[in-house]
């Protein structure tokens, strides 16, 4: 069980994030920081890992001048570590960029602060199973693992079974961490 003395560390997907805030609630204005503080709950904070990848300013130069105003809002909330890899284009635009390194470099920061002792407790805002090795890993070293995730009950049940704790990011919990309205 966790209490307000343990440390506290978030890891995001944030390319996870903006797809599931979109399927989820139709909308991507999230405000991270005021997202991060419900999920923190009284715990002392460390730090705020956010990964991403960088979309191509040749490929799709408007999108790219979004995303990096939206990286700088996110560099600017204390304690925030952005991580980001990058969007690979192949035979674009008839065929989606895919991202490089960013699902690695989570795991790998999650694995190494945890051997560090660098937290007590690691929420992950993520639903690709492929995690799920790294946080048993976490939890076989002691630490407590949180799952922040969207969508229905029956999703991503390899994720909730590995988790001590699984927050539901739905409308209620939303509340207030918006941008705007």
């Amino acid at each position: 069980m966790s209490d307000r003395n343990d440390r506290l560390m978030i890891f995001i997907d944030g390319s996870n994030l903006y797809h599931s805030l979109k399927a989820t609630f139709k909308r991507t204005d999230i405000d991270i920081g005021k997202f991060c503080e419900k999920l923190r709950e009284k715990r002392r904070l460390i730090r705020i890992y956010y990964y991403n990848a960088i979309v191509g300013r040749r490929e799709e130069p408007e999108r790219f001048r979004d995303q990096q105003n939206f990286f700088n809002s996110v560099a600017a909330i204390p304690y925030v570590e952005l991580r980001l890899g990058r969007l690979v284009y192949v035979n674009w635009p008839n065929t989606p960029p895919y991202e490089k390194g960013v699902d690695i470099q989570l795991a790998t920061d999650l694995l190494t602060h945890n051997f560090k002792n660098n937290y007590d407790v690691a929420i992950l805002v993520a639903g690709d199973t492929d995690y799920v090795g790294a946080l048993q890993a976490v939890k076989d070293n002691g630490k407590n693992v949180e799952v922040a995730l969207f969508g229905r009950v029956e999703s991503s049940r390899p994720l909730r079974e590995v988790a001590d704790k699984v927050v539901t990011v739905d409308g209620r919990f939303m509340r207030g961490c918006w941008k705007s309205g």
